[in-house]
């Protein structure tokens, strides 16, 4: 249950700016909030959330959330976004409040929200600050299996109030991932791929088993070298035993990865098939993950067409 809360300037100085923007946006959300306008929620980590039924103004702090609400034709709700939201790019027109594990909390309230969408990457007092104000909060994080983006695109459908938007979305994208998945489920053989995250004296890191990304070279018809391990470390010498048939990296990286000892000693690279990927086709649990699967699927099975 809400209180009014009345403001005074003793409570001004005692709180600060922040103090003042949480009792504010408190109080409004108390006079307004009718019970009828809202539904229980439970969101990804088993918080049942009291939200509203028709959202005006939305602050994602997602870039994949931020994505998946364009895509199904509710960024007119959306009033705020991270520093980290840049696709598509009429995102840019949106208000930012910064970063994401670093989000400027005022800023955020400032905004007045109706309803807060989080990935997995915010902090937990900042969830706490946020909640205080009153502001209905959300957790949609991206899973480690590739069909788990139809239902964060259901689930951010239904938060939008835009879930026929999102079933055609699903629909479309289902479709297109279908049509690789039937290709490639009966081949006898699969060729080896390896993703490169990082590389170097840093450590080798890669997409393990636990992945989505795992799944989509599955879909794809190939066989990830780093499937057994579950997380994104993987050894040098792990690498050069596995010699992937195809790596695929991020197209900034591909000229250095491939002048960099010992990498250049993996058949891939001596061979022309070290790949150049948009990264976010598969870094993000977003609706870009099926062109992600068709730029993969079409590079490596037509490559010797």
């Amino acid at each position: 249950m809400f209180k009014y809360v009345f403001c005074t300037y003793k409570t001004l100085i005692r709180f600060g700016l922040l103090g003042f923007l949480l009792l504010i946006v408190s109080c409004q959300q108390s006079t307004t909030n009718k019970q009828d306008d809202y539904f229980l929620f439970v969101d990804d980590y088993d918080r049942v959330v009291n939200v509203p039924n028709n959202p005006k103004r939305i602050v994602s702090v997602s870039p994949a959330i931020t994505e998946i609400i364009f895509a199904i034709d509710a960024s007119d709700k959306l009033v705020g976004r991270t520093d980290f939201c840049n696709f598509p790019p009429e995102v840019e027109s949106i208000e930012s409040i910064g970063g994401i594990n670093n989000l400027n909390v005022e800023k955020l309230l400032s905004l007045y929200p109706d309803l807060v969408l989080i990935g997995s990457m915010v902090p937990e007092n900042t969830v706490n600050l946020i909640s205080k104000a009153g502001i209905p909060l959300v957790a949609i994080r991206e899973k480690e299996h590739f069909d788990a983006l139809f239902d964060n695109i259901e689930r951010i459908g239904t938060l939008c109030n835009k879930k026929e938007e999102a079933k055609q979305l699903n629909a479309n994208l289902q479709q297109k991932t279908d049509e690789i998945r039937n290709t490639t489920i009966h081949q006898d053989t699969k060729a080896t791929v390896y993703y490169v995250v990082g590389y170097g004296k840093g450590g080798n890191f890669t997409a393990g088993g636990n992945t989505f990304i795992n799944d989509i070279f599955t879909i794809c018809g190939l066989s990830n070298v780093a499937k057994d391990i579950v997380g994104w470390n993987y050894s040098t010498e792990a690498l050069l035993n596995a010699d992937p048939d195809y790596i695929f990296i991020r197209k900034e990286d591909i000229k250095q990865f491939c002048q960099t000892e010992p990498y250049t000693y993996l058949k891939a690279v001596k061979n022309g098939n070290v790949i150049p990927i948009e990264s976010a086709y598969i870094d993000l649990q977003v609706p870009r993950n099926i062109d992600g699967l068709l730029y993969i699927y079409n590079t490596t099975h037509n490559a010797d067409k």
